[in-house]
């Protein structure tokens, strides 16, 4: 500054002319706080970023917080997007924890809260955020946009829980278990007795309690709604992501609900499909017995079908498939996709079970299987007819003559 006051307009004056000068007006610009009372009975909410191990995967977590400025109570929960889905979960779980339903809540303008600012200040909200609010009927509060210190309790929230709950990096093999030991230092904290106080913030947090609403009798449901169509390959594309139905669904119009860990697919007023909700990018998630029908019918694509690529059957499994291809060829390879196609009714517990009881009998059949799978449910012994089990090993008893156990009677033996 002080060479281009020199060099572009001729200034004489010295170097600690402009220092001075800058250093003042710095000061007289810095940010002036008024101090804040928090009644009791108000919330304001956040979210957080820190590294985590999750199933061996070290990947980024987005942590929802919400801090009651009141009593300094806390609760935090990990997800792995900061989604709409996310924000609503996050609250449902954490007025569940606290029992009680806050009268307002203070927010950043995020986008998934809101969708527009409105010339005149007011917010339009975000459509799943609008019914959520409609659902619990709590005020909710903006901050100004770029303004953190409007809400300054729960953004030293988001610090302190980065720092004291995420370190070392958490290693957890799921994300619930993750989320129950989160609540652990949220509980323990309320024992605290922090500066400038004369009780605990769980003996405040009772106040807070008591000026909050009830909860309502049901919680809010949490999931993004949208519509889709499947295509030829029994695939619904929801979030960049496409999701498997029964190929029976084919060129239908289907519904998607998109929940914080799963989604779910129907037709109609029928739930076709259920998966895993997956956060990368053009990735297909299958669930192979969805194929299995299809695959029935064009048995040569067995080997080569993307959906049964990375299926980790039990290797009983194998074994019943070679022995049945032995036996009957290619007939063998359609009856061993009649023995998958179980799991259309039966779980993979017991579908094993009848598949291994099977190997042990040596009956490689579809018939059989079913049949053993059904009295491993029904909890009765099998009973299975050799007429109709040609597959079933024959053993053959000789007749033994009343004079063979003359032996018995004879002295030697005695």
């Amino acid at each position: 500054m002080f060479d281009r006051l020199r060099d572009e307009h001729g200034f004489t004056g010295g170097y600690t002319i402009v220092k001075d000068y800058v250093r003042e007006r710095e000061r007289r610009g810095r940010e002036m706080f008024v101090p804040l009372a928090h009644p009791p009975g108000h919330a304001q909410a956040d979210f957080g970023e820190a590294i985590v191990v999750i199933g061996g995967v070290e990947r980024k977590a987005h942590f929802f917080v919400m801090d009651l400025p009141h009593s300094d109570a806390c609760f935090v929960r990990a997800y792995p997007a900061a989604t709409a889905e996310a924000w609503i979960d996050g609250h449902i779980h954490a007025f569940a924890f606290f029992g009680r339903v806050p009268l307002s809540v203070l927010y950043d303008n995020d986008r998934c809260l809101v969708s527009k600012i409105l010339p005149d200040g007011t917010r339009q909200r975000a459509t799943l955020f609008s019914g959520f609010l409609s659902h619990y009927l709590f005020r909710d509060r903006y901050g100004r946009p770029g303004k953190g210190n409007d809400k300054g309790k729960v953004e030293g929230l988001v610090g302190l829980s980065r720092r004291n709950f995420m370190v070392p990096i958490p290693r957890f093999a799921t994300w619930d278990e993750f989320n129950a030991h989160l609540q652990e230092p949220c509980r323990k904290r309320q024992a605290d007795v922090l500066r400038g106080r004369s009780e605990t913030i769980g003996q405040r947090l009772a106040q807070d309690l008591a000026a909050m609403s009830e909860l309502p009798a049901a919680p809010f449901d949490a999931c993004d709604q949208a519509t889709g169509r499947v295509s030829s390959q029994a695939l619904v594309r929801y979030k960049t992501n496409d999701y498997s139905v029964p190929v029976a669904y084919g060129h239908r119009d289907v519904w998607i609900r998109g929940y914080v860990d799963a989604v779910v697919i129907g037709c109609g007023g029928e739930v076709i499909a259920c998966h895993p909700r997956c956060y990368d990018r053009e990735d297909m998630v299958f669930d192979p017995v969805h194929y299995l029908p299809l695959i029935e019918q064009k048995i040569n694509a067995l080997d080569q079908a993307a959906p049964l690529a990375e299926w980790n059957l039990p290797p009983e499994f194998a074994t019943l498939r070679r022995l049945m291809e032995a036996r009957m060829l290619k007939m063998g390879r359609r009856e061993y996709v009649q023995v998958l196609r179980l799991l259309e009714t039966f779980g993979i517990d017991d579908l094993h079970a009848a598949v291994k009881k099977a190997l042990q009998l040596g009956a490689a059949g579809f018939d059989a299987v079913k049949h053993l799978v059904l009295c491993q449910v029904e909890k009765r012994p099998p009973k299975l007819d050799l007429d109709v089990y040609p597959y079933l090993p024959r053993a053959h008893v000789a007749t033994t003559s009343a004079a063979a156990y003359m032996c018995l009677m004879s002295g030697d033996a005695a």
